[in-house]
């Protein structure tokens, strides 16, 4: 599997910054994927037990890590396929929410933004720098909250993440061929459906989501690549 080399690079400063934290690099990417690893990957995943029946839906948690998808992947049937297993992952048309429009952010992320107090719990709960200690492997991506899975279909690029200490990180990165505003609303309509809060910042270029629950947190980089695919860095903390 070949990494992006950039994924805690690229992340964390956004993160820190907005944390008011300072930025660290990440550690080295861990190289190749090892087979066993691989073979789970490529396993039907189940990422909500009410949806036992559609375990296909996360299939192509595959590690492609090129910036691209086969053809099938990216056909009409496949995008319909992705929507279809994504309105049954939210429960339906009923609880599925369009995100709302973005608040533009030029300059310093303000403190009082969701994203500062969601950025603080991911990587830095109780004061220690969780992304120091995250480790790249590919199944940190079938490790995430049940509440934010890969996007059904979804293809996962690389993934990092660690359970050490206060930690619980995940930071994983994956390409979909579904536009990029059903992807947030689908995250935003996971997240207010489990409780949590949501805002939606455009920052630096890339589309953010973001919100907590308690001392769990997600933070969505988003945004639509040249090639038409939507690019997402998803970053989880707690459960």
């Amino acid at each position: 599997m070949n990494f992006r080399p950039a994924l805690i690079a690229s992340i964390v400063p956004l993160m820190l910054l907005a944390s008011c934290g300072n930025g660290t690099d990440g550690p080295a990417p861990a190289g190749e994927m090892d087979p066993a690893t691989q073979a789970a990957l490529n396993d039907p995943i189940m990422v909500d037990p009410d949806l036992a029946g559609q375990n296909d839906a996360n299939a192509a948690l595959t590690g492609g890590g090129n910036g691209s998808l086969p053809a099938e992947a990216t056909s009409p049937a496949a995008i319909r396929g992705a929507r279809e297993d994504a309105m049954a992952l939210v429960g339906g048309s009923v609880y599925l929410k369009p995100a709302p429009t973005a608040t533009i952010v030029q300059g310093e992320i303000p403190e009082t933004a969701v994203l500062t107090a969601a950025s603080r719990a991911a990587a830095l709960p109780g004061g220690s720098d969780c992304t120091t200690a995250a480790e790249y492997s590919a199944v940190w991506a079938a490790r995430l909250p049940l509440t934010f899975p890969v996007y059904p279909r979804g293809s996962t690029q690389e993934a990092a993440g660690t359970d050490k200490g206060q930690c619980s990180l995940r930071v994983v990165n994956f390409l979909t061929p579904v536009p990029l505003e059903e992807v947030l609303s689908f995250y935003y309509s996971r997240a207010l459906n489990d409780g949590y809060t949501a805002e939606h910042l455009k920052v630096a270029g890339d589309n953010v989501l973001s919100g907590t629950k308690g001392r769990s947190a997600f933070v969505i980089y988003a945004r639509k690549l040249a090639n038409g695919l939507t690019d997402v860095d998803l970053v989880t903390s707690g459960n």
